[in-house]
């Protein structure tokens, strides 16, 4: 099995969600691994995808909604400080798409979850080493993971969309 580290620099975990109807909020994580294997790039979906994303890592650009966001109102860090993506099967449909299905735990939360992959190519770097760069998007309800926080303002439905787009833009080191 080869072993694919992710390029940091030129990779992102991100999320928006509309707000109060008028906006957007977006974000990213800062922090987090992965472990990528597999026999080789165009075998992954024989292989193994694992991802540890850190909860307290979250930025939106805005540090009173980032305390708000990882305080037990929300994703609640001091008792589930990892979010965790096990891939369990991934189905190429051409030579650019795929769809990748795994286990997405949020707060001990577990489901499944589907992205859509689109391959964007592989490029030779000037260190001599070949990257390979994916986009893989998703919308998840934030309250099947009970990302919710106040009843009678979650009831009203007016503040906080229930749906979250997740785009990462990964680029792997072979």
């Amino acid at each position: 099995m080869a072993h694919f580290t992710v390029d940091m620099t030129h990779s992102e975990i991100g999320f928006s969600v509309r707000h109060m109807k008028i906006s957007k909020v977006k974000g990213t994580f800062g922090s987090y691994t992965a472990k990528i294997e597999a026999p080789t790039i165009e075998q992954l979906h024989a292989g193994k995808i694992e991802i540890e994303i850190d909860v307290a890592s979250i930025s939106t650009r805005d540090l009173a909604r980032d305390q708000h966001l990882i305080s037990a109102d929300f994703f609640d860090a001091d008792r589930f400080p990892k979010i965790y993506f096990t891939k369990t099967n991934l189905i190429p449909s051409d030579e650019e798409l795929y769809t990748l299905t795994g286990d997405l735990t949020i707060k001990n939360v577990t489901k499944s979850v589907t992205f859509d992959v689109l391959y964007k190519g592989k490029q030779q770097t000037e260190w001599n080493t070949e990257t390979h760069s994916f986009t893989c998007s998703t919308v998840i309800n934030r309250k099947d993971f009970g990302l919710t926080y106040n009843a009678l303002i979650e009831a009203n439905g007016t503040i906080i969309d229930e749906n979250i787009q997740i785009t990462v833009l990964v680029t792997l080191n072979s």
